[in-house]
This record gives structure tokens, sequence and C-alpha cells, in this order.
């Protein structure tokens, strides 16, 4: 569900993709492209990798695996959206 709610999200707003290096791995685990980046465990989807000295703000809680920080919840994702692109934020979420 929350791969489909972010598909939804991008389609809404395709400015986004502009921005992002978007890729779209099976729904078999281990995803490898996800762990080639974040290591052995780490391939939840949908997970945002964040590029190197991105600064998040207060309100967008990450996590940071093989010295990379990334996003891996819907919620986190879209917090972070609507503080840097002006996307509304999710549905429940503040």
């Amino acid at each position: 569900p929350e791969c489909a709610e972010l598909t939804g999200l991008l389609a809404y707003f395709p400015f986004l993709r502009e921005d992002l290096d978007i890729r779209h791995v099976g729904i078999e685990h281990p995803r490898t492209a996800i762990t080639e980046i974040l290591g052995d465990g780490q391939y939840n989807a949908p997970t945002l990798v964040l590029a190197a000295g991105r600064n998040l703000p207060e309100t967008v809680s990450a996590k940071s695996s093989n010295g990379r920080t990334y996003l891996d919840s819907i919620s986190s994702i879209s917090a972070l959206f609507a503080d840097r692109y002006g996307t509304p934020n999710r549905r429940g979420d503040t």
C-alpha cells in the first residue's frame, strides 16, 4: 500500500520526478537494488535514499545504514516532500 501511495503522489505532482532518481524494485526479497546501497536486511519499499550532505527538517525522522541516510516510510517521505516541495501532508499526518 505505501508504494501505491507514493506512486499516486508522484503522478499527482510530476515535478517531483525531475529532482529524484527513481528506481522501481520488485516485491521479492531481498531487493538487491536497495541492499546494495543500504546493506543486508535493509530492503523496505518505498525507500528514499538521500544525497550526501542533504539536510532534513526537524520534523522528518531518518535512518542511517552503510553511511547513507534514508527514509523508509511513506509518512516520512511525504513529510520531506511537503517541507521541501510544498506538497500537502498525508491525511492524518501533521
